[in-house]
C-alpha cells in the first residue's frame, strides 16, 4: 500500500560525464509501498538515475537520500546497513556465470547476514519458490537458463536479503510477451505481499499500464513529469505524445482496460 512516506529523495542531481551532462536540477522523490516506473528516450540517463540512488554512481552534484540517509556520506560498515535494506537486479541478470542458481542467491546471505552455506542455501531455496522458479532450477548454472529464468533467479538474488526496495532495471527486456505478463503479475504480487517499494527503469508500455502506481518521465535532463498515467499521459510533451498515444501506447492502454473489466 502506497503511503505518503518518501524512502528515496533525489534533489537538485546532476550527472555529468567530461562535457556530456545527463542531468541537471533533477528531483524525484519516491513514496513507500508504490510501483514506480522511470521511462524516458534514449541517452536520458535512466540507468544512470539508478546507479546514483543505489551508490554505484556518484553524482556531480546534488544529493540522494535512501531512508534518510545519504549512502556517499555514510562510514563503510553504515553504508552496508543501509544497503542491505534494498536489492538490485540489473538489466542482464548479472548472475555470476560459475555459480549455481542457488549459490548466487545464497552468496548475498553468507556474506552480509553471515549465515553458514546450509542454512543460506537453505533460504536460497525459499526465495527461489517466491520468485517463481522451481527447485531444480536451483542446481543449473545461468548459461542453461531461458531469458525469463534468468530475470527471476536475478530476482529471488535481490530479494534474499529481505528488502524493503528493489530496484529493477528493464526486467522484462528480451522477454516474450507471455512471459513478461507474468514477471509484470509476479512483481505486483510480490510487491503486495512483502510491502515492498519498487524502482523500475522500464521501455514497456504493458508493464506501466499493469502494474505501476506512477510514472515518472525524464526529459530534458530532468524528470519532466511524475504522477498518474492519466497525468503523465496528458503532458504536452512531443516524446510523451509520440509514446503513451503512438499505436503501442494505445495498444496497452486497450489491454489494460481489458484487464480491469475482467477483474
Amino acid at each position: 500500500m502506497t503511503t505518503q512516506t518518501a524512502l528515496i529523495e533525489v534533489r537538485d542531481l546532476t550527472n555529468a560525464f567530461g562535457p556530456q551532462v545527463v542531468h541537471q536540477h533533477l528531483d524525484l522523490d519516491v513514496m513507500r509501498g508504490e510501483i514506480l516506473g522511470i521511462v524516458g528516450g534514449s541517452g536520458t540517463g535512466k540507468s544512470v538515475l539508478l546507479r546514483s540512488i543505489v551508490g554505484l554512481q556518484r553524482p556531480t552534484a546534488g544529493s540522494v537520500k535512501v531512508f534518510g540517509e545519504n549512502l556517499l556520506d555514510l562510514s563503510p560498515e553504515k553504508r552496508s546497513q543501509v544497503e542491505r535494506r534494498f536489492g538490485v537486479l540489473f538489466q542482464s541478470g548479472a548472475l555470476f556465470s560459475s555459480l549455481t542458481v542457488l549459490e548466487n542467491i545464497a552468496l548475498p546471505l553468507i556474506e552480509h547476514a553471515g549465515l553458514s552455506r546450509d542454512e543460506a542455501e537453505g533460504l536460497a531455496v525459499v526465495k527461489l519458490a517466491l520468485a517463481g522458479l522451481p527447485e531444480s532450477a536451483a542446481y543449473k548454472y545461468p548459461d542453461s537458463l531461458s531469458g525469463g529464468m534468468i530475470k527471476r533467479a536475478a530476482l529471488a538474488r535481490a530479494l534474499a536479503l529481505d528488502p524493503e526496495i528493489v530496484f529493477l532495471d528493464e526486467p522484462t527486456a528480451g522477454l516474450d510477451p507471455i512471459s513478461a505478463a507474468a514477471f509484470d503479475q509476479l512483481i505486483l504480487t510480490l510487491r503486495d505481499a512483502l510491502g515492498l517499494t519498487v524502482f523500475l527503469v522500464t521501455h514497456d508500455l504493458d508493464t506501466l499500464y499493469t502494474i505501476c502506481d506512477r510514472v515518472a518521465v525524464l526529459s530534458q535532463k530532468r524528470v519532466l513529469v511524475a504522477g498518474d498515467l492519466t497525468t503523465v499521459a496528458a503532458t504536452k510533451d512531443a516524446w510523451v505524445h509520440d509514446y503513451f498515444h503512438g499505436p503501442r501506447g494505445r495498444a496497452a492502454l486497450q489491454a489494460s482496460a481489458r484487464l480491469t473489466e475482467n477483474n
